[in-house]
């Protein structure tokens, strides 16, 4: 039985390593490169023709989406699994739109990204529910008013608070002492609950609901 061909993709060396390594572990699999950025994938997947890639979509030089999109405005036959921390809708429909087959959160046991990238692979598609749900949202068209909103977690409540005291992203990693990246996370996922377009947005209907004082 040929072994199914793995490209890595994630600018975290400590996840992409990770990610190798539990990969490693399955007979059928031969992981055959890593990758830290989009255009350092796609130099990765002409050299070394992997039949399934797992990729980020937060990452410097090109992003995920972007990465997608070129894959497949070049036939590229290589099957996508995208495995990131966002679940925001606009994230999980761009990434659809541009061609994943699949679509896991970090955070998943290790027999369901085996799964996913064996069913990927064989020509499959594969959402987790939570992406699913959220997808089927946004593909019906209705407002984020039809449903029942998402409610904040304590983290992302608490940066709803430091968005309405005006801070930039900078300024609430410090606050919080987490990365400027981690705080545009959690930034992307309460516009997303909210269904604002930007923080201005955002706090404007927070403060409307009750949620922050300005």
């Amino acid at each position: 039985m040929t072994p199914i061909r793995i490209l890595v993709v994630d600018d975290h060396p400590i996840v992409r390593d990770g990610l190798i390594a539990i990969l490693g572990t399955q007979p059928d699999f031969d992981v055959v490169g890593g990758a830290s950025d989009g255009r350092e994938a796609l130099r990765a997947i002409a050299t070394l023709a992997p039949d399934v890639m797992l990729l980020d979509l937060e990452m410097p030089e090109m992003d995920g989406v972007e990465m997608l999109r070129h894959l497949r405005d070049q036939g590229s036959p290589v099957r996508t699994l995208v495995f990131t921390a966002f679940d925001t809708d606009e994230r999980i429909v761009a990434a659809v739109q541009a061609g994943t087959q699949g679509y896991l959160l970090k955070g998943a046991p290790r027999e369901e990204i085996f799964n996913a990238v064996r069913v990927v692979y064989a020509g499959g598609s594969l959402l987790q529910p939570v992406v699913a749900s959220k997808l089927m949202r946004q593909v019906s068209g209705a407002s984020p008013a039809q449903h029942d909103l998402d409610a904040l977690t304590p983290r992302e409540q608490h940066v709803l608070e430091l968005l309405a005291q005006g801070l930039q992203n900078k300024e609430i990693a410090l606050e919080l002492t987490i990365t400027e990246r981690t705080v545009k996370f959690y930034v992307s996922s309460i516009l997303s609950k909210l269904g604002a377009g930007n923080r201005t947005e955002a706090v404007r209907i927070a403060a409307q609901r009750g949620m922050v004082k300005l």
